[in-house]
């Protein structure tokens, strides 16, 4: 299994970027933290700093596994006018196995206006929507299409990353890691609320 990467851009949505990787962590992906500022540690858009692992203009991106990108604003736009994560995603969309990850504002305001979307089905924080041109827009907390493993918002950010890690790793590790946190399937009609 390859390295994956989240990247921290000052303004960054904290429950997102740690959740990600946490619950990756936790399935035994090996995911790094990546600042893409000058300084490892990065300020969130609540005020909570996160100290990177690595900085970007330090790493070497070989074939990387997954790119994760949080949503958070104004950390989503910080991420989108950073022009080497830029080329870095399309390059990773047009990777033969490299997948992608986004939530919140990040799909729209990331990947949307790359147009990296077009032709998928995609999810993000409601208003960012415009940013998606020539994809279906789901109302739903998370999206699998593709390449791409997208969520809404941070009350959703745990199945996003359960998502992520049953993407990776397959089922029963995901609902091994989903059962040590005690997060169960909802007892309701809406079980796509649990990954997807």
């Amino acid at each position: 299994m390859n390295e994956s990467f989240l990247f921290l851009a000052a303004g960054f949505e904290e429950i997102e970027a740690l959740t990600a990787v946490d619950v990756m962590r936790r399935a035994g992906m090996e995911v790094h933290t990546v600042s893409i500022t000058s300084a490892l540690q990065v300020r969130g858009a609540h005020g909570i700093t996160v100290n990177a692992d690595l900085l970007f203009d330090n790493t070497l991106f070989l074939d990387p596994e997954w790119l994760v990108l949080p949503g958070g604003m104004p950390g989503a736009t910080n991420l989108y006018e950073f022009a080497p994560l830029k080329g870095l995603l399309t390059t990773q969309s047009q990777s033969a196995n490299g997948r992608i990850a986004a939530i919140c504002a990040a799909p729209g305001v990331v990947l949307g206006q790359l147009g990296l979307l077009k032709g998928e089905r995609a999810t993000c924080y409601p208003g960012f929507e415009h940013y998606v041109e020539g994809a279906e827009m789901i109302d739903s907390p998370v999206v699998v299409s593709g390449k791409y493993v997208l969520g809404n918002g941070p009350a959703n950010a745990l199945p996003w990353a359960l998502t992520i890690v049953r993407e990776a790793m397959g089922e029963e590790i995901a609902e091994n890691v989903a059962s040590g946190m005690l997060y169960y399937k909802p007892i309701s009609d809406n079980v796509e609320n649990f990954f997807g």
